[in-house]
């Protein structure tokens, strides 16, 4: 006798349903039992108004969180950066996948790239976060842009350059890339140009925290690398106080690894030692203003150290004015 399907909860949307799909197919294979996708609307994708004005942090993922503790789906996938930063009583993040390219992308007219871009070109984008990082690139490299707040599915956001109302779209490029539209890319912007919102790139298997069985078996799905990276940059914006919709990006890198310790050192026993650098950003969306600072040690091994990485380069940059820089924090 089959065993009764999974039921996994998803947003409509053609990139949700595309991420959810492939979540779907590797919990099937961990568990032996078939998934089915149990389509849900979110305000965020009801509301016609922009992110900012939405207040962002978590008008995706209320819905789904709801349908999990009322019992309607057994677990939910959401884009981590649509995530609320604090824990949600009663669910558990179970697993984050392998992270796609965090980057942010260019899609533009006439193959261009952004500095290829015309004077006075008009770009597309939902995010604060883009916009400040974008016009600050701007302003130091002599580009004449101006920035264009949209919303939309990528078909909506690609049809703007593709009618001529935009001259360019900014877009992720793990969505592009999970729904088969990453040769549309005219241009992949630099992590130095445009540090991606945090967890970009990531995805969140929740389900709830009394499902013992459940949660072990999507811990299969883990990777520690993933998880110790987003849960520092996710501690980042936590710490600053900030929504989802807030001009803040973050990034930790998790390098290659680096060569062995040179023969004859003491610590030289086999051991690789690897660094992850975590990277923040918090601007004024005209580009007038960044705070942007780094730090670099040792991978965290625990949750706590990730978070602590987190919270100490925040401070740092709370200590230069990066709460003045946000509008009204989240609370």
């Amino acid at each position: 006798m089959t065993e009764k399907a999974l039921r996994l909860g998803t947003r409509r949307s053609k990139l949700a349903m595309a991420q959810s799909g492939q979540v779907a197919d590797a919990v099937s294979q961990v568990t032996g039992r078939p998934v089915e996708l149990v389509e849900i609307t979110t305000y965020g994708d009801t509301s016609r108004e922009h992110l900012a004005q939405i207040g962002g942090t978590g008008v995706f993922v209320a819905a789904l969180r709801d349908a999990l503790l009322r019992g309607e789906v057994d677990f939910a996938v959401h884009s981590l950066k649509d995530l609320p930063t604090a824990e949600h009583e009663g669910l558990v993040v179970a697993a984050v996948p392998e992270r796609e390219d965090p980057r942010d992308v260019v899609v533009a007219r006439d193959a261009r790239k952004l500095t290829d871009l015309p004077r006075g070109a008009r770009i597309g984008t939902g995010a604060p976060r883009r916009m400040a990082q974008l016009n600050a690139y701007a302003r130091t490299h002599g580009l004449e842009i101006e920035t264009v707040p949209i919303r939309g599915n990528v078909d909506t956001r690609i049809g703007y350059v593709r009618s001529g109302e935009l001259d360019a779209v900014v877009l992720a490029a793990a969505g592009l890339n999970r729904v088969g539209r990453i040769d549309e890319v005219t241009d992949f912007l630099s992590v130095d140009t445009v540090l991606p919102a945090p967890g970009q790139g990531a995805l969140a298997i929740e389900c709830t925290a009394a499902n013992a069985d459940l949660v072990a078996a999507l811990a299969e799905l883990d990777d520690p690398f993933t998880r110790v990276a987003v849960t520092a940059e996710r501690s980042l914006l936590a710490a600053l106080e900030a929504g989802c919709s807030a001009p803040v990006g973050a990034l930790a890198d998790l390098p290659p690894l680096s060569a062995p310790l040179e023969r004859g050192d003491p610590q030289a026993d086999g051991q690789i030692v690897k660094e992850m650098r975590l990277r923040g950003v918090v601007g004024t969306t005209d580009g007038s203003t960044l705070v942007q600072l780094s730090t670099t040690g040792p991978v965290p091994e625990t949750h706590e150290a990730a978070l602590a990485l987190g919270r100490e380069l925040a401070t740092e940059m709370l200590a230069q004015g990066a709460a003045g820089l946000m509008g009204e924090r989240a609370h």
